[in-house]
């Protein structure tokens, strides 16, 4: 049951990151978006360190850390309500999925342990077949993606 229930909560968590997927990395303007909106609508510095209720420098340094990538989702929340803008972020997975990047996990793991055993076989005389070998690395990898053990991520 406690297998049933990760695999689950992988399933509906794949559903909620699938809808930033198609978000491009590239997004991200090079001078930030703080700076980027602020100039594309036309606000001074200093009007916008007054809708801040901060000093024109410290508005400076927030444009300047989050070009950077060093400023707080808070401070970002900060200026997105300023602008009466909202806040988003999340996590897009470089393999489509977190289920692809198990299996992806899983059959390394499989393999390793499939290979280890075929090797110490081999010394005894005692070799698998090429197609047994494939077999054994598929349903190992089954079986670990199905466990999701903590061993997967050693």
């Amino acid at each position: 049951m406690k297998d049933a229930n990760k695999l689950l909560m992988i399933e509906q968590l794949d559903k909620k990151l699938a809808k930033f997927t198609h978000i491009d990395a590239d997004i991200v303007p090079r001078i930030g978006w703080i700076k980027t909106i602020r100039s594309s609508l036309n606000i001074s510095l200093l009007q916008f360190a007054k809708m801040l209720r901060k000093s024109s420098p410290t508005v400076k340094e927030l444009e300047e850390r989050e070009a950077e990538k060093n400023i707080t989702l808070k401070k970002l929340a900060e200026v997105g309500e300023a602008l009466n803008l909202r806040l988003v972020y999340g996590f897009v997975p470089n393999d489509g999925s977190l289920e692809k990047f198990i299996e992806k996990r899983a059959s390394k793991i499989a393999e390793e342990i499939v290979m280890r055993t075929s090797h110490t076989m081999k010394l005894e005389d005692q070799e698998n077949s090429e197609e047994r070998l494939k077999k054994a690395i598929k349903e190992r990898t089954e079986k670990i993606k199905n466990e999701l053990p903590k061993y997967l991520w050693d």
